[in-house]
């Protein structure tokens, strides 16, 4: 059993083949799909997917990337997806300092006031950060900043429900340690498969094995051996084959771990 806990189900590359490539991660073993949502049109069409698709799920946000016209009608139309019973998160949210098209405050505006709804409705979120290997393009400190003064605000309390997940985690060991003792998760993605990939996967052997989703954000970031393919679920596994590698586990002992850690990341009380 594995879960891939961020795809992007709606987008067109998946416009011809879309019912299959669910079929094919079912075939190997993907129970459960969450399919994100970055903007007004992404955040219904993921919640048309989850009605339509019993292994599919979805979480809704307005993506740092696409904030440009956050307001208050954004907002409310957020909130009334999030009460819909297939959705299970609110994201991708966060701060974008890589492409950086959106102004940084407008993204910092949307971000803490969906931080905000997501205590409201009761729902963890899903976290983007990315940033450029300079310090004027560091959204991994902005991120932290706003996040961890939120968290203070709302703290964990332990057990079964987590704060949220930092997507596709590409953070050091000091943001890694903190996120983790905040009460989030940290996701992994197929640069974990990657030969370039030393520090991360140097850091995922520290990582405490209850605190790591898998992740394949299909279309995007396909694992080895699919580089320079379109990704799709039922390559998460390959993520987990390499996390288990990375652990010194067996496949079996990783796939349960991080089964077990998206259950609790979307307060599933049951799988």
């Amino acid at each position: 059993m594995l879960i891939d806990t961020h795809a992007h189900l709606d987008l067109p590359q998946f416009d011809a083949d879309r019912h299959a490539t669910i079929e094919r991660a079912v075939a190997v073993g993907v129970t459960r799909i969450v399919t994100i949502g970055i903007d007004a049109a992404s955040n219904r069409a993921a919640v048309a997917l989850a009605e339509q698709y019993s292994a599919v799920y979805a979480a809704v946000g307005i993506h740092p990337g696409a904030a440009t016209g956050w307001d208050d009608a954004a907002l409310a139309e957020v909130r009334t997806l999030l009460a819909h019973p297939r959705v299970v998160a609110l994201g991708e949210i966060g701060l974008d300092y890589y492409w950086d098209d959106t102004p940084r405050d407008t993204q910092a505006r949307a971000f803490q006031a969906q931080l905000d709804l997501a205590v409201e409705v009761g729902k963890p979120v899903v976290i983007h950060i990315r940033s450029k290997p300079d310090p004027t393009h560091d959204a991994h400190s902005a991120t932290w900043a706003i996040l961890s003064a939120w968290a203070a605000r709302h703290p964990w309390q332990g057990g079964d429900r987590p704060l949220g997940v930092l997507h596709c985690f590409a953070g050091d060991a000091a943001l890694a340690h903190a996120a983790v003792a905040a009460g989030f998760m940290l996701g992994v993605d197929g640069p974990l498969t990657y030969k370039s990939a030393r520090d991360l996967q140097a850091q995922a052997t520290a990582w405490p094995r209850d605190r790591v989703v898998v992740e394949t954000d299909a279309p995007y970031l396909p694992p080895v051996p699919y580089r320079g393919q379109r990704n799709e679920p039922a390559y998460v596994r390959l993520v987990a084959d390499r996390l288990a590698e990375v652990w010194g586990v067996t496949p079996t002992e990783a796939a349960q771990a991080t089964t077990d850690a998206a259950r609790r990341l979307f307060w599933w009380d049951e799988l």
